[in-house]
């Protein structure tokens, strides 16, 4: 036993019987019940408590007379979520390596055990939580939703280095191991049955049950996976694998390269090569800024599920927000209402134009085709929610909805006429949310015909509403702290992410997208060639390029944002020629067909070419510096004019609303990173 691993148990004070975080029984048939129930979290994790403590219970079990062992949780929703991040993240240095070697020291310990080892899975069994799963003899997951299985270390820019990474390839194969790390996936438990994973889903109510049968009885044979994890096979998974996170990442997440290397290795050899190969991947991996700034927004995300607007409004005494309506049954329309019936809730779809319902309609079919191509609903479940969707092309009466999102035209003088409209037919305390991207929404609230606008509020959600988890929660002055706390609440249960931003034009997440997005378009008029333009961006780290997201938000509401923001913030916000050039030739997008690309089905070509006669002097790595510093600019306006509540806030919305490289941290960190650079 190392003097570290001494010294972490010295140092904890032996909790009360009642209050431990582990807890072992046995039955009166002689098996072992080793429960996990942190008592002070609604969560369990593998805290440093924690850890002590089950390796101080699987010390006595390895010379108890039981004849089985179950690992289970207490806990309604949670089998073990992972590893203490806080831990992970302040340990350094050989301290994280004592750490590292610990966890992989007490789930050896568990995997010599000599009497049979199952984990009874019900809940989020992430992390390290399946780590402790795959030293077990066999797994058996409940059938509930609230269960979901997976390895997500490489979404913080580390890997699974308490055997995760060397387990999963001897359990699974090489290739789908591989696929379930690099990924970060949370299986269902009837897909993570299906990858081998775990070896029986039943209902929630029999795991006990069925646990108790499966340790005393025969446990599963495993298959031989030899044609995958051999040398040569591996060899080449290793190399056609790090070719395609290469062309994805550009090299800006060591994570993806390292469980590569670790994960093709783990197939063949000697366990306990493996098991070291993870921890000196862990320990090099852990200094990484990568690595501190993907832990940084898991935090955020962390923080953004418990953000409070005012602590003076008691919770419970808020309305339940349980019925629906949208108004506006376009591409946004639809994908809200989509999300709403998918979360379980009874939905109106209301637009004047009965051929816009239809195709609304014909929109949320095809989402939810695609949410059960994507194993996320059986096609029975999707057509039951399909059909919590009401359209509607005449008007109905909203007075027992909740919330009522506007999602019509971007259009001011119609948008009032809509809210006077929904306070005549909505009940008084009906949330009133526009889903607007960059108008006035104080206007709304003083607009002829107008009542009660405390109620009335921004929700903005991103395109596509599927796929994207920012919200802008949109707050002016006359909104109510009720209605703020309202919506908070009504956005995180319907598995979306909240930012509370001021009512000011373009909100946050669109104000300093802006300015990147116009001076791309203002290179291209320079003489700049658009494929160059992207490529430098995507080599800083972001998702797509500033063009090509032009092309995909659409020339003509880029420019309608552009024009609206021109009027508060001025020249900095001004059109580029060449897109209202293209504006005026109709090519206005991927939507047309073209834009600055021209789009043919799958196959994507330039559409626009830049003129090298105009001598464009920047290397790819200036313009990206160039680029990525007018969000940091407009970013610090926003700070400093209070349009968010923190630096923290910010970096948030533009990680999750943009895409904005995660591994800098967000506009704000990517900055501060510069500066420390240049004092070094």
């Amino acid at each position: 036993m190392s003097e570290q691993t001494t010294e972490i148990r010295d140092n904890i004070t032996p909790p009360p019987a009642d209050l431990q975080n582990v807890r072992l029984e046995t039955t009166e048939d002689g098996i072992a019940i080793l429960t996990f129930d942190h008592p002070d979290k609604s969560a369990n994790i593998f805290d440093i408590q924690t850890l002590v403590e089950l390796e101080k219970e699987v010390d006595k079990l390895s010379t108890s007379l039981a004849r089985g062992v179950i690992f289970i949780s207490a806990k309604p929703s949670i089998f073990i979520a992972g590893a203490d991040l806080k831990t992970l993240g302040e340990a350094k240095g050989e301290e994280l390596r004592q750490l590292v070697e610990q966890g992989q020291m007490i789930f050896a310990k568990i995997g010599a055990l000599e009497m049979p080892t199952v984990a009874a899975i019900h809940g989020a069994c992430l992390g390290g939580g399946l780590e402790l799963a795959l030293a077990c003899d066999a797994r058996i997951a409940s059938s509930d939703k609230a269960t979901k299985i997976g390895l997500p270390e490489t979404m913080l820019g580390i890997i699974p280095a308490w055997g995760g990474s060397s387990k999963m390839p001897r359990l699974i194969g090489v290739p789908k191991a591989l696929d379930l790390i690099l990924s970060g996936k949370q299986l269902a438990p009837s897909h993570a049955l299906k990858l081998g994973v775990v070896d029986k889903v039943v209902p929630k109510e029999r795991l006990r049950e069925q646990a108790l049968k499966l340790v005393s009885g025969e446990l599963p044979k495993r298959k031989s996976h030899f044609l995958s994890n051999n040398p040569l096979s591996s060899a080449v998974i290793r190399s056609i694998s790090r070719k395609k996170v290469l062309e994805r990442t550009r090299g800006n997440y060591p994570a993806q390269e390292a469980a590569i290397d670790v994960v093709t290795r783990a197939g063949y050899g000697r366990l306990v090569d493996s098991l070291k190969r993870e921890v000196d991947a862990a320990i090099k991996l852990a200094g990484t800024d990568a690595a501190a700034n993907l832990m940084r927004i898991f935090q955020l995300q962390e923080n953004a599920k418990k953000f409070r607007y005012d602590e003076s409004v008691d919770l419970s005494d808020l309305p339940s927000i349980d019925r629906t309506a949208v108004i506006g049954a376009g591409v946004m329309g639809s994908g809200i209402a989509q999300w709403f019936a998918a979360r379980g809730y009874p939905t109106i779809l209301r637009d004047i134009d009965p051929a816009r319902v239809s195709a609304g309609m014909q929109s949320v079919s095809k989402l939810f085709y695609g949410a059960v191509k994507k194993r996320i609903f059986s096609k029975h479940e999707a057509q039951k929610k399909m059909e919590l969707i009401s359209p509607s092309a005449t008007p109905v009466p909203l007075r027992n909805c909740d919330i009522v999102v506007e999602a019509a035209v971007e259009n001011l003088e119609i948008k009032k006429r809509i809210f006077a409209d929904l306070c005549d037919r909505s009940g008084d305390d009906t949330i009133l949310a526009t889903n607007t991207s960059a108008l006035p929404i104080t206007e709304l609230c003083t607009a002829e015909g107008v009542t009660h606008p405390g109620r009335i509020i921004g929700v903005h959600f991103f395109n596509p509403v599927s796929r994207m988890k920012l919200v802008e929660v949109v707050v002016t002055e006359h909104t109510a702290p009720e209605t703020v706390e309202a919506v908070l609440l009504f956005v995180r249960r319907i598995g979306k992410m909240p930012v509370v931003v001021k009512d000011s034009p373009g909100f946050l997440v669109n104000r300093i997208l802006m300015p990147y997005l116009i001076e791309a378009g203002a290179l291209v008029d320079k003489g700049y060639d658009p494929k160059t333009i992207d490529e430098a961006m995507l080599d800083f780290g972001m998702p797509m390029g500033p063009i090509r997201l032009l092309d995909e938000i659409g020339l003509d509401v880029a420019a309608h944002v552009a024009e609206t923001m021109s009027g508060a913030f001025g020249d900095r916000f001004a059109v580029p020629d060449i897109l209202n050039k293209l504006l005026e030739a109709g090519s206005i997008g991927k939507k047309s067909g073209r834009g600055f690309y021209q789009y043919d089905g799958k196959k994507t070509t330039p559409a626009v070419s830049g003129n090298p006669a105009k001598s464009p002097s920047m290397s790819e790595s200036e313009i990206a510096a160039k680029l990525a510093g007018l969000m940091v600019d407009e970013a610090k306006l926003c700070l400093e004019e209070g349009v968010a509540g923190s630096a923290d806030d910010i970096d948030f919305a533009m990680i999750l609303g943009t895409g904005f490289a995660p591994f800098r941290g967000g506009p704000l960190s990517y900055d501060k990173s510069l500066t420390s650079t240049k004092s070094d």
